[in-house]
This record gives C-alpha cells, sequence and structure tokens, in this order.
C-alpha cells in the first residue's frame, strides 16, 4: 500500500471516528471508562430526549416563534405588563386608610415592629398618615387619590388586588420573583414562558418586546425579561422609543438588503451544518435569531414609529416623540399587540419613595412620577377599548412589592423628606381587559394598611391568573431542565377566580 493509501486511509477513518462519537452510544461506552455511570447520571439530570420538549405542546423547532395552540381556550391573546420599578405606594394611591390619618406623627405601636424586618427602618418610626385626599368614582365606588385624576375616569374598567403579599423586601429579588417565579437568577421569565408556549402571531416581530423609561433599568436588570433556562430564542427584545428602536438595526455603509440577505444565508447554512452534528438546540435559536433580525430592519421602524399616529392619539397619551418616555412606551405598547406581539413589558423606573431625597418623596417625587403615567395607562386601556383589543389583551399595572404605614426614619432618623420603607405583607396591583372583572376590587388590608385581612393574593397567583386567561395550565405548563420539570409557578400559586369574568 503507498503513502498516499495510507494516508487517505487515516483520514476516512478518523472521518469515521469523529462521526462515531456524535451519532453512536457504542462508541461512547467503548471510550468511556465509566460509560453506564455516565449515562445514569445524565438520565437524572434530565438528559433524555425528552429532556428540552415541551410536555404540553409539540412545536416547529425550526421555526420556534410559530404560533401554537393553547392547552384550552383563552380570554386574552396577548399581555401588557406595565411594572413601576420601585413600589409605588399603594397608601397614597389605592387603599384608602383614614384611620392612618388619625395616627399620623404618633410612635408606632409595638405590635407592628416585633418580629418584623425592614429594609431601611430602625427604632420606633412615628406613623405616617396618607399624604394624599382619596374619592370614590365610578359605579363600582373604587377609591383612587388625587394624583390620579385621569385613571379615576375608568376605574369600572379594571380590577384591583387589594391584599398583594410577597416574601421579598429588596427591590432586586422581589421583582425577579414578581416576573419569573423565583428570587434567585436563573429561572425564565414570564414573557419568555408565554412566547415558549405560545409562540407569536407576528413572524416580522419579536414574540417578547420590552420597553423601559424613567431613565434607568429596573434593579434586577435585564434578568427580568431574560430567558433563563429556555432556549435564549424567548428572550424579551429590548427597543427603544428614542433613536433607533433596536441597536444595530441599520446596515452599515457599503452593505445593501441583497448583500445582507446572501450574508444571513451563508452564516445559517454553517448553523443548520453545526447543528447536524451537535444537535444543540441552542443553534436552531441562533439561526431563528438571524432570520428574524433580517426581519425586523423592516418591519421594527415601521410599527415603532410614534409619529405615524394621528394628533388626537398622541395627545390622548400626552406623548413625547424623539424621548424616551412612558407615554410613548405605551402606545407603543397598543400598537405591537395590535400587530400581533404576544407580550409587551413596559418598566418605568423612579417609584422608591424612601423620602430620603426630593425625587424619592411621596409629597413631591410621587407626584411627579403619577404625572408621568396617569394619562397614558389611562389612554391606553380607552384605546385598547376603542379598537376592540381591551377583551383579549390583558393589563397588568403594579410594583414589586408595597409601602409602610410609618415613615421612613433611616438609621434610626426621620428623613428629611416624608418617605415610607419597604412592604411586604401588603401592596395593590390592577388588572383591565382580557376576561378580567370589570369594576371589582378584591381582598382588604387592615386599617393602618400594614397586614392583609381577606382575599390575600402572591406574585405565583398573579402569574397563574394570567397564564390561566391565555389559555395555558400553570400546574401542566412545564419544561423539563436538569431532571425535573419547571414552571412559572414553581410549586405554588393559584387562579385567582374571583376577578375572572
Amino acid at each position: 500500500m503507498t503513502q498516499k493509501e495510507l494516508h487517505d486511509q487515516r483520514l476516512v477513518k478518523e472521518a469515521n471516528d469523529k462521526a462515531m462519537r456524535f451519532f453512536t452510544r457504542r462508541h461512547f461506552l467503548r471510550e468511556s471508562a465509566m460509560g453506564f455511570g455516565a449515562l445514569a447520571f445524565g438520565s437524572l439530570l434530565g438528559c433524555n430526549s425528552d429532556a428540552s420538549v415541551n410536555a404540553v405542546n409539540d412545536f416547529d423547532a425550526a421555526n420556534p416563534l410559530a404560533p401554537r395552540m393553547p392547552m384550552f381556550p383563552g380570554k386574552a391573546r396577548s399581555i401588557i405588563y406595565l411594572h413601576m420599578a420601585g413600589a409605588p405606594s399603594q397608601l397614597e394611591l389605592f387603599d384608602y386608610k383614614p384611620e392612618l390619618m388619625k395616627l399620623d406623627g404618633q410612635n408606632c405601636p409595638d405590635s407592628l415592629l416585633e418580629g418584623k424586618r425592614f429594609a431601611f427602618i430602625r427604632g420606633v418610626p412615628k406613623m405616617l398618615g396618607p399624604q394624599a385626599q382619596f374619592k370614590q368614582y365610578g359605579q363600582s365606588g373604587a377609591w383612587v387619590s388625587e394624583h390620579l385624576p385621569h385613571f379615576s375616569t375608568i376605574v369600572d374598567e379594571v380590577s384591583f388586588l387589594k391584599a398583594m403579599t410577597t416574601d421579598q423586601f429588596n427591590h432586586a429579588p422581589a421583582q425577579l420573583l414578581m416576573h419569573s417565579g423565583s428570587a434567585r437568577l436563573g429561572r425564565p421569565s414570564m414573557g419568555s414562558w408565554v412566547t415558549y408556549g405560545l409562540g407569536t402571531e407576528n413572524q416580522n416581530l419579536p414574540g417578547f418586546v420590552v420597553l423601559t423609561s424613567g431613565g434607568n433599568f429596573p434593579d434586577a436588570g435585564k434578568s427580568v425579561w431574560g430567558s433563563g433556562f429556555l432556549p435564549s430564542v424567548y428572550q424579551g427584545v429590548q427597543c427603544r422609543s428614542e433613536g433607533d428602536p433596536v441597536l444595530f438595526i441599520k446596515d452599515p455603509a457599503g452593505i445593501d438588503r441583497d448583500l445582507r440577505k446572501a450574508s444571513i444565508d451563508a452564516i445559517n447554512e454553517v448553523n443548520k451544518q453545526e447543528y447536524e452534528e451537535f444537535k444543540d438546540p441552542e443553534i436552531l435559536s441562533r439561526i431563528s435569531q438571524y432570520e428574524m433580525a433580517f426581519k425586523m430592519q423592516i418591519s421594527v421602524p415601521e410599527v415603532m414609529n410614534i409619529n405615524s399616529e394621528p394628533e388626537y392619539i398622541q395627545s390622548m397619551y400626552g406623548t413625547k416623540p424623539g424621548k424616551a418616555c412612558f407615554a410613548n412606551n405605551a402606545l407603543l405598547a397598543r400598537k405591537l399587540v395590535e400587530k400581533g406581539v404576544r407580550f409587551v413589558q413596559l418598566f418605568d423606573w423612579g417609584w422608591d419613595t424612601h423620602g430620603t431625597s426630593e425625587s424619592g418623596s411621596l409629597d413631591i417625587g410621587l407626584i411627579n412620577k403619577c404625572r408621568e403615567v396617569d394619562k397614558a395607562m389611562t389612554a391606553l386601556i380607552l384605546d385598547l377599548k376603542q379598537r376592540g383589543l381591551l377583551e383579549e389583551t390583558l393589563v397588568v399595572w403594579g410594583g414589586e412589592f408595597g409601602r409602610t404605614p410609618m415613615q421612613e426614619n433611616r438609621e434610626g432618623k426621620q428623613n428629611i423628606f416624608k418617605g415610607r420603607d419597604h412592604h411586604a405583607e401588603a401592596f395593590t396591583i390592577w388588572m383591565a381587559g382580557g376576561g378580567i372583572k370589570k369594576g371589582y376590587s378584591y381582598g382588604e388590608t387592615d386599617e393602618v394598611g400594614y397586614s392583609t385581612v381577606s382575599g390575600k393574593t402572591e406574585p405565583f397567583d398573579v402569574q397563574a391568573t394570567i397564564l390561566n386567561q391565555l389559555g395555558l395550565d400553570h400546574e401542566k405548563f412545564v419544561y423539563y431542565f436538569q431532571g425535573r420539570p419547571f414552571r412559572l409557578t414553581d410549586v405554588s400559586g393559584r387562579v385567582i377566580e374571583e376577578i375572572l369574568a
């Protein structure tokens, strides 16, 4: 046999060995000294053929965002979640407590302090009465403060959850719990779960879009819209209402659309070959994301352009074209769900009213924040309703926890401005549309708004209810990872039947 024949034979053997290494268990067991042990251990970790398959829905791996049927008919087709990052004070907005005003300036009773933990309160703080005037509005007679004059006109469209609680009193863990079902990093966000389960109706736009305002990200950072252990194609896509809607969405100089398409086709051909060799589902995500990015170059600038909206709509929201603000984002949220986006998440930063600064005070900062969102969030509900979209769009508004009925006294001293500390035992959120009762209030707190008295609800309950309205059973909607089925609500949660229409 010649030298060349020997060389060619060696190359063929190496190629065969490489193929055997990736595709046959026999080769693995023969080459691995602990082959059977590793195989068993892998099974325990969930490395079986079903490990990355939804236990409920079959879906096209080549098109992971394709629309999919829910488990049962849902009332909602899309979600708009308005998160006020920093935790707005329920005692100045929705939870009217006239008894608290009578205690204003008095020492906090020991019963409210013994055995309790607070983020900043030390010693004995003073009770703090409501820093707003309240009135009842609508046929439902809902109590709303003077800080939300526009919202007071639509109270008959919403359901309040007045007895929300959480077990986290620091911002980042509480935000993670609210949106991912865990106070620790690593779990998929709610929007990722939803797009994983249902896909999206517009294949030229992301299924999960994130919009931020207030000048900062939420304390938990981008993890609150991350995909965790789900394929990365399901993570939230952050868009902007100022400048280019998505960074690097424009082609660089010298690159036209045809050349861009040819480049993506070439890249994805390599990706497909890599997938055939390694069977890694993240490669499919990469292929899908390249293709989505190409489609977004046309579709995103169009849908994210609020200048195309009539003047009366922009006036209705109070938009500021060209600037990053909540009003712009609220209008964009309507445009996105109108175009078939499944989950739109708005984060508005700046609601942390400790009283340590003017902007973080109840009597100045909170009022300013309310002015920034009141008109726009009201317009969003009315705009969805007039377009026939409210019944199929579930809108959720709230923060990560509440505020204490006593004034914060950081380091045992009363703060310069009026403010309240973090409070995990009671806060308020509201929902509208998507099959939710109109003009209803569920849950009640005690006479000073410290603890829940009836109708207690938790973040897991909110998550279960959101999934239910989309037609997903939170107890059966799972993803296998590291040897066990995970779900958004972990091992908790119930659908809040009391607020369902």
